[in-house]
């Protein structure tokens, strides 16, 4: 906006007034010498933030008609839809699912994930959905689908330790791309033949071994060309795929690990009846070395149940894929194995979540535990499980839960419910509910499914979520958030940081100031009063701020919320700095 000189002063749009000298003359340094100086008396203005969350979900008061379900609190949780409108907004009418999420483990605020994007439900065309974060999943930004127009599925995201971004694309012939993000997620390049087939995974190295950056994918052989080499690798970050390579028997719906020896671990059921409880793990201690055929060693495991499809609240899809990972902490349990899977144990109880742990590499397993507390017999779904592990050997898991159904036998409703584990999977904390109840057979986009999977990633804080759920009468993505926030990566939460004095929270959001450049305007890792010089020049010489700050690009400066950048925003800033 433009400012009115008028003396030796500068009019400001909201009515107060701030000498031009606070350019040349030293800064106050207290509130009581801002009044003796006569500087403005403004009044506090309060963000509206996560931290204090709305007595109903923020869409009800941007969109209508529909609602849009665009912030949830439940709980120790809190929900931000992701496949929003370039505005922030529901899209109407549209089916997003089975979704995928990657984390830059150098930066924990930069997000991505990938999803099965619908943009009609009148037919079973999908493409390849992605959307960004910068700021640890509480707001989205969704640039479109890669490839408009091509036919995609199966979205598969990962980072690797620099944190480069990956997406592993089944395209309609069954075969794979992979594209590569080096900017979090805003951008992906163009894509490399990663060969492929129907339900791929992958899984990166970020061992720091010389092996560190050794992308491993297997897929299920159900269709395509290269059913008979179910497994490919990349040694050059996903530009060029070797083999493909035989596999047998074959894992298939489920995931691979590598351990902190580098070797790689793929868990699944053994095809061809993948319904089955048939589950094993398949072990290779040289597909980590270039110019050699990987081969594979084969451990069966007892899950206590089935892997089930096509059934209950899924009914042409998976009711959960097989999950495997691994304890890289450091400390007793560093090194252990995990597999999670949603099973039919059999009986009267239709599924339930159970887990079981290798601590030899993967030569045995323990006998299956069974996570979920429902009392046994109610006949609920446990479906969808999903696992994760943090640095510190805590396992994280979630599930779909239809236990508060009123009709549990034949379920409508479900419930995302989380539980964990600091024990290495020897006891697991009561189940907690993370979203409300949502119908889960709402708004199939001309297949009959809520996608196949959710995908979860652990951190020493808490953990980070990509599901699917119907809370604006459609599917959706939606990124959860369990526990706090730790946009620094320091293994505090980002409101202990705050309280305990580690960081500055200025502008009242509830993220330390380091994380977010509010304030920041000089760039100087706080937001002080050392900022307000910064802030009149460059409003006043945008030019010679350039010049002064070369390094510091004007970006969310926008401290009122009105939109804009201006002399408005002093007023809101002092304010903050000077509030009791």
């Amino acid at each position: 906006m433009r400012a009115l000189r008028t003396g030796g002063a500068v009019l400001l749009a909201a009515g107060a007034l701030v000498s031009t000298t606070l350019a040349q003359e030293p800064l106050p340094t207290s509130p009581e010498e801002m009044a003796a100086r006569g500087w403005p008396n403004v009044q506090v203005w309060v963000h509206e933030t996560v931290s204090s969350p709305p007595t109903e979900p923020l869409g009800e008061r941007k969109t209508s008609p529909p609602p849009a379900a665009l912030f949830m609190r439940t709980g120790p949780a809190q929900s931000f839809q992701v496949s929003v409108d370039p505005n922030g907004l529901n899209i109407v009418g549209d089916a997003a699912n089975e979704p995928s999420l990657a984390i830059d483990p150098t930066n924990p605020n930069l997000i991505a994930i990938g999803w099965r994007q619908f943009d009609t439900i009148n037919n079973n065309f999908r493409q390849a959905g992605r959307a960004y974060s910068t700021d640890a999943g509480r707001t989205w930004t969704n640039p479109g689908v890669i490839n408009p127009g091509v036919f995609r599925s199966d979205p598969v995201l990962d980072a690797d330790s620099a944190g480069t971004m990956y997406y592993f694309s089944l395209e309609g012939d069954f075969t794979c791309d992979m594209y590569k993000s080096t900017d979090g997620g805003a951008t992906w390049g163009a894509p490399f033949f990663a060969f492929g087939g129907d339900k791929q995974w992958m899984a990166i190295d970020r061992t720091g071994s010389s092996y560190d950056g050794n992308i491993y994918a297997a897929w299920s052989i159900a269709g395509g060309p290269y059913t008979g080499q179910p497994f490919t690798r990349s040694f050059d970050g996903g530009m060029l795929f070797d083999g493909p390579f035989a596999l047998s028997p074959v894992p298939v719906f489920g995931t691979q690990v590598v351990d902190p020896n580098s070797d790689l671990l793929i868990g699944g059921v053994d095809w061809p009846t993948f319904f089955n409880p048939d589950f094993i793990v398949a072990k290779s201690s040289n597909a980590k070395l270039t110019g050699v055929t990987p081969t594979f060693s084969i451990t069966n495991v007892d899950m206590g149940g089935a892997l089930v499809g096509a059934s209950g609240p899924n009914p042409v899809g998976l009711l959960g894929q097989v999950w495997i990972a691994c304890d890289h902490s450091g400390g007793l349990t560093h090194g252990n194995l995990y597999m999670l899977c949603s099973v039919d144990p059999g009986g009267s109880d239709p599924m339930d979540v159970h887990f079981s742990r290798s601590t030899n590499g993967g030569a045995t397993w323990s006998p299956p535990v069974r996570i979920n507390d429902d009392p046994i017999g109610t006949n609920a779904y446990q479906w969808f499980g999903t696992m994760s592990v943090a640095p510190n050997g805590r396992i994280d898991v979630v599930w779909n839960d239809t236990r508060n159904d009123v009709t549990p036998s034949n379920p409508t409703f479900s419930e995302v419910r989380y539980s964990y584990s600091t024990d290495a999977g020897l006891t697991w904390t009561p189940s907690v509910a993370v979203t409300p109840q949502f119908n889960h057979g709402l708004g199939y986009p001309s297949q009959d499914k809520l996608g196949d999977y959710y995908d979860m990633i652990s951190d020493e804080v808490g953990a980070s979520l990509a599901y699917a759920a119907t809370f604006n009468g459609e599917q959706d993505v939606y990124f959860m958030r369990i526990g706090d926030f730790d946009c620094n990566g320091n293994a505090v939460g980002d409101s202990d940081d705050i309280a305990g004095g580690t960081s500055t929270d200025v502008n009242g959001t509830g993220i330390p100031d380091e994380c977010e450049p509010v304030g920041d305007v000089n760039c100087d890792g706080a937001a002080n009063f050392g900022d307000i010089n910064a802030f009149v020049l460059a409003l006043t010489e945008p030019g010679q701020y350039a010049l002064d700050f070369p390094d510091c690009p004007l970006e969310n400066r926008d401290i009122n919320g009105d939109g804009s950048f201006d002399f408005g925003d002093i007023n809101a800033f002092v304010a903050l700095l000077t509030a009791p």
